[in-house]
C-alpha cells in the first residue's frame, strides 16, 4: 500500500508495519527478523556515503548522497540493525570496486570453508554449491578444485571476472525467483553459500525462503557474517555502514532460520572482516547438531546483558575518536605527513565519522590491482594511489585503516622498505 506525499516519497507497508520510502531508501520501524517495534537506539554515525561510490581524482567536488547511519537493538529477539535500507542498485552498482580475490585471508578462509565442508557433510564429487553473492568467484574456486559443480549469483560486475575463470555464474541479484530457476536449471543444491552478504540483503525473509528452495532435503546453507560480539568487543564501528543492514548473533540466527524451517547444525568464530561467524543449517529435522551450536549460544549467554554492553561499546566508540584526534594533533603540529594504508569499505566509515579529511592524510595507499586507485575515499578529497607512492614518498607516519589485518600488513611494509611509524586506530588509538 503506498500513500503518496510527493513524487520522491512514501509512506508504505513492509510486513505490516509503516516505514517512510525515498527515492533510494527506506527507514523501518521494526525489527527486520521478528517483526517488534521495540527497538533502542545504540549509536549515531552520522550521514555517511555510500562505501563503494568513488569518484575519479581530478573531478572537482559535486553532490555526493549520504544516508543516516544509526545501529538499532532489537528488544524482543537481540539483532542488532541499522535503521535504514538503501536501494542495493545504489550500494551495488555494476562498478562496483570489491574483488575477494584480492585478499590472502579470504582465500585461505574459503579453503578452510571447502575442507570443513567436506569433513563434516562427507561431500561427493559431484555435490553441487551454489554461492550467493559470489562476487568473483574466489569461493567457489575452492570447491571447484575438488570436482564438485559449482554456480554464483552476483549481481556486480565482478561476475563477469568469474565467467572469465571458468566458475559459471548468473549475473542477478538473488532472490525467489532466481532460485526456482536454478533449481530448474541445474537441480537441488547440495550446499548453499552467502559469505560477507548475507546481512546485506533487505529483506531477509525472502532470502532465507530462496535457500530453503534451492536446497535439497539433506542439503545446508553455510554463511558467513560479521559477528555481533567481536564487533562489540574490538570496538568495530567503522565495519558499520550501510551494506550491512544487520549484525547477528547466533542467538538472533537462530530465531531467525527457526522461523523458516531451518535447524543450525554448527557454528563457529572465524577470523575474517575482524570477526566473523560461520554458521550450518539444514531443513528441519536436523539430523546432527555439533556441540559447537551451544557452545557459542552459552558464550553469548555469559557476556550478561546485551544492553550495557551495547552502552559500554557507545562509549569506547566516542573515545576512540577523541583519542586518534590527540594522535593527530601532535603530529600535525610538528608538520608530519600521515598517509592512510589499504582502502577497506570500512575505512569509508572512520575517515567520515571521524572527521579525517586531507589535511590530515595526504594520501590512502593500495595494492596495485585494486580498482580503488585513481578516485577519491568516499565523502573526501584524499587520493587513493599505487601502494608504490608509500615507498617513494616516506611519510612520518601511516594510519592502517585495514586495521582488523594490521599482523599481516605492518610486517610486509616493513619488509618491502617503509621506515616510518604505525598508526592503529582501533580498538584504542595507539603507534607502533
Amino acid at each position: 500500500m503506498f500513500l503518496k506525499f510527493n513524487k520522491n516519497r512514501h509512506l508504505l507497508k513492509i510486513n505490516n508495519k509503516l516505514a517512510i520510502q525515498t527515492a533510494s531508501s527506506t527507514v523501518i520501524s521494526s525489527c527486520q527478523i521478528c517483526e517488534s517495534n521495540d527497538l533502542s537506539s545504540v549509536l549515531f554515525l552520522g550521514y555517511l556515503p555510500p562505501v563503494n561510490q568513488m569518484w575519479a581524482v581530478g573531478n572537482r567536488p559535486k553532490e555526493q548522497p549520504s544516508y543516516p547511519a544509526e545501529l538499532l537493538y532489537c528488544n524482543k529477539c537481540s539483532l542488532v540493525q541499522l535503521g535504514l535500507c538503501v536501494d542495493p542498485e545504489v550500494l551495488f552498482p555494476p562498478s562496483y570496486p570489491y574483488t575477494s580475490g584480492t585478499t590472502k585471508i579470504l582465500h585461505d578462509n574459503f579453503k578452510e570453508l571447502r575442507d570443513e565442508c567436506v569433513s563434516l557433510l562427507g561431500m561427493g564429487e559431484k555435490s553441487l554449491i551454489i554461492d550467493i553473492g559470489s562476487n568473483d568467484g574466489t569461493l567457489l574456486s575452492k570447491f571447484q578444485t575438488g570436482n564438485h559443480q559449482v554456480h554464483g549469483v552476483e549481481p556486480t560486475d565482478a561476475a563477469d571476472i568469474a565467467i572469465k575463470a571458468g566458475i559459471p555464474t548468473t549475473k542477478a541479484f538473488f532472490s525467489v525467483k532466481v532460485a526456482k530457476k536454478l533449481r530448474k536449471n541445474l537441480g537441488p543444491a547440495n550446499i548453499v553459500t552467502a559469505a560477507n552478504c548475507f546481512a546485506h540483503i533487505e529483506d531477509v525473509h525472502e532470502i532465507v525462503d530462496a535457500v530453503f528452495e534451492l536446497l535439497d532435503e539433506g542439503g545446508v546453507f553455510v554463511s558467513e557474517s560479521h559477528y555481533l560480539m567481536d564487533l562489540l568487543e574490538t570496538v568495530q564501528y567503522d565495519t558499520i555502514y550501510h551494506e550491512h543492514l544487520r549484525y547477528y548473533s547466533l542467538t538472533s540466527l537462530q530465531q531467525l532460520f527457526s522461523s523458516h524451517g531451518l535447524d543450525i547444525i554448527h557454528a563457529s568464530r572465524i577470523p575474517t572482516h575482524g570477526g566473523s561467524i560461520r554458521v550450518y543449517a539444514t531443513k528441519k529435522p536436523a539430523k546432527f547438531v555439533e556441540p559447537s551450536v551451544n557452545e557459542v549460544l552459552n558464550f553469548e549467554k555469559s557476556r550478561g546483558s546485551m544492553q550495557e554492553q551495547l552502552e559500554n561499546f557507545k562509549s569506547r566508540v566516542i573515545q576512540s575518536k577523541v583519542e586518534l584526534h590527540t594522535i593527530f594533533q601532535k603530529i600535525k603540529k610538528k608538520n608530519q605527513r600521515i598517509y592512510g594504508i589499504s582502502a577497506p569499505s570500512r575505512a569509508s566509515t572512520l575517515v567520515n565519522y571521524a572527521g579525517i579529511d586531507d589535511g590530515i592524510i595526504d594520501y590512502v595507499v593500495e595494492v596495485s590491482s585494486s580498482k580503488k586507485i585513481g578516485h577519491y575515499l568516499p565523502g573526501t578529497i584524499i587520493p587513493v594511489v599505487n601502494e608504490s607512492f608509500l615507498f617513494e614518498n616516506q611519510p612520518e607516519y601511516a594510519l592502517v585503516l585495514a586495521w582488523h589485518i594490521a599482523d599481516e600488513l605492518v610486517p610486509k611494509l616493513k619488509e618491502l622498505g617503509y621506515h616510518g611509524r604505525f598508526i592503529i586506530p582501533l580498538p584504542r588509538p595507539h603507534i607502533i
